[in-house]
């Protein structure tokens, strides 16, 4: 039996869908990428606790306060990522990852490895996305 937490083990499409295997494998993705966003939020933290200094010149100190701004945009897109992480981790939890929110369908295993908090299958989130912008002319 293959290690899911080495990398060995690909979900494929010859095996039932969303069996433990997969869900496990899926769920190790998700918490190593969480982990991964907390981290580098932590590092952040500190880098922006230790790091401040004071300059003299405007352009040092204008130049310092964009870069900050920047990593916190970052680090906010972080944080609404980890929400829809454990969203994705109470889907796994209560048996409904892997299935489309709109109609029940199956989203699909290539789908989930390139975006694993996926909540809706393509056509469902084609729909969303259109309606989206219409709200937004």
């Amino acid at each position: 039996m293959t290690d899911i937490r080495k990398g060995d083990y690909r979900p494929t499409q010859r095996e039932p869908y969303m069996n433990a295997r997969q869900l496990a494998y899926f769920r190790t993705k998700l918490l190593a990428w969480r982990e991964s966003l907390l981290l580098a939020s932590h590092q952040t933290l500190t880098k922006m606790t230790l790091g401040s200094t004071a300059h003299p010149d405007p352009t040092d100190r204008a130049a310092e306060e964009s870069d900050a701004f920047l990593e916190l945009r970052t680090r906010d897109r972080y944080r609404k990522l980890i929400a829809k992480i454990d969203n994705a981790l109470k889907r796994i939890e209560h048996g409904t990852y892997g299935y489309c929110k709109d109609t029940g369908e199956p989203i699909g295993i290539r789908r989930l490895e390139a975006r694993p908090v996926a909540e809706f299958c393509l056509e469902a989130q084609a729909q969303h996305e259109k309606e989206e912008s219409l709200r937004r002319k």
